[in-house]
């Protein structure tokens, strides 16, 4: 057991029997009153996104969570398919777990998080940055460069992403992951 002096960014929290991720947090203190621990939580096995309030020494309830290194295989109907790089074994996890899966690559590695407790995997997270190639993409107008105008480009994995006029079909893309976005265009 631990307790609120223990509060981290990124640890995960049992509270009313879900899961949640400590987004930020931080202390009130005042003259009169005990001081109070707050924080910002992000739910893990649902998509809720709350504020907590306890008193400074409160007992709260962390979860072990094991980060896994895997690779993507396939989507079937039973969701997408993971191997774990080490043993071999491989787990089926929904769409809803992933941070990203327009931008998922066969073969392409990726980190699970795994409750110690239940060993069951809480969510699936994509490299920060990727490198995609755009499949299709209209052809920028000449001389249209004085502002930073985007247009959109469909790249391998099928999801579209706004780059700049400059970006032809064939030439490849680093793309953040967490926003979707285009972030420079790589050389072969």
């Amino acid at each position: 057991m631990a307790n609120t002096s223990d509060i981290s960014r990124g640890m995960i929290i049992k509270l009313d029997g879900s899961l949640y991720s400590v987004v930020e947090f931080g202390e009130n203190k005042t003259a009169r009153a005990a001081a109070k621990v707050w924080a910002k939580l992000k739910g893990v096995d649902n998509s809720r996104t709350i504020e907590k309030t306890w008193n400074s020494g409160d007992t709260i309830y962390p979860v072990r969570v094991e980060r896994k290194d895997y690779q993507y295989l396939y989507k079937d109907e039973s969701g997408y398919n993971f191997m774990d790089s080490e043993t071999f074994e491989q787990i089926a996890v929904q769409e809803s777990l992933i941070d990203a899966p327009q931008f998922l690559v066969e073969g392409q590695p990726v980190s699970v998080l795994i409750n110690t407790e239940t060993e069951s995997p809480m969510s699936v997270e994509l490299p920060d940055k990727i490198v995609s190639k755009v499949t299709y993409s209209e052809p920028g107008l000449r001389g249209d460069t004085a502002t930073r105008t985007l247009k959109p480009a469909t790249v391998e994995t099928g999801a579209t992403v706004m780059v700049p006029l400059f970006v032809n079909e064939g030439d490849v893309i680093r793309i953040n992951t967490k926003t979707g976005e285009y972030i420079e265009r790589v050389k072969e």
